[in-house]
C-alpha cells in the first residue's frame, strides 16, 4: 500500500527516497479504509489528519442553509484529501470529506508530518510543489469562476481532468463547476453534436 506514496514522493522530488526514508514514511503513514458515503471529516470537526489516496475517490463540500451540497474539490487516486485549515489553525472544519467510492488511504497527523520534513528532504520539496500548484490550480478555478461561461468551464474541467467525468456523477461535476446538472446536462448534449 506504501508503494503507490513512495513512488508519488520519489516523483515529485529530484533525489529519490533511501531506503531509511522510506522505512521512516511506511512508520509514519497509517493505512486506513472508508466505505463509500463513510466520512473522512464532518462539518464541525476539528481535521487530524491528511490522508493520501491509494485507490479510491472522494469529495470535499459544504451544505448551505437549504442542505445545498457546494463540491470543493473532487479527489482520485494520487491525490491528497484534508481541510488544511481546520488542520492548520485547529478550528472546526466547515467542510465534510467522505468517501465517494470504497477508498484506501493512508494517513498522518500534521505532528507526524512535520516531524518526516525535518528528516526528509524528498517530502519538503514535493510539499513544495504540491503548494505550488494547488496555488496555481485555485487561481485558474477562480478566475474561470468569474470570467467564464458555463460551456467554457466543464471544456476546461473535461480537458484537465477527464478521469474525474467517468468517475463521479453528472450533479457532483456541476456543483463543482458551480452551475446545476441541468445546465451540465444541456452542455453535455450540446458538445456531442
Amino acid at each position: 500500500m506504501h508503494e503507490r506514496l513512495i513512488t508519488y514522493i520519489n516523483n515529485h522530488s529530484k533525489a529519490p527516497l533511501t531506503i531509511e526514508e522510506e522505512a521512516l514514511i511506511t512508520a509514519s503513514f497509517q493505512p486506513k479504509k472508508l466505505r463509500k458515503k463513510q466520512y473522512f471529516l464532518q462539518e464541525g470537526d476539528v481535521c487530524k489528519h491528511t490522508s493520501f489516496i491509494v485507490k479510491g475517490a472522494m469529495r470535499q463540500y459544504s451544505v448551505d442553509d437549504k442542505g445545498v451540497e457546494h463540491i470543493v474539490h473532487l479527489y482520485i487516486e494520487n491525490y491528497w484529501a484534508s481541510d488544511r485549515e481546520s488542520m492548520i489553525m485547529l478550528t472546526p472544519s466547515k467542510y465534510n470529506i467522505d468517501a465517494w467510492e470504497d477508498t484506501e488511504l493512508l494517513i498522518i497527523t500534521r505532528a507526524d508530518m512535520l516531524d518526516l520534513m525535518e528528516k526528509i528532504p524528498a517530502l519538503v520539496e514535493m510539499i513544495r510543489q504540491m503548494d505550488e500548484r494547488n496555488a496555481i490550480a485555485n487561481q485558474r478555478r477562480l478566475n474561470s469562476t468569474i470570467s467564464n461561461t458555463a460551456e467554457k468551464r466543464y471544456e476546461e474541467f473535461a480537458e484537465h481532468h477527464p478521469q474525474f467525468i467517468q468517475r463521479f456523477p453528472q450533479h457532483l461535476i456541476a456543483s463543482f463547476l458551480g452551475i446545476t446538472k441541468e445546465t451540465l446536462s444541456r452542455i453535455r448534449k450540446q458538445s456531442l453534436r
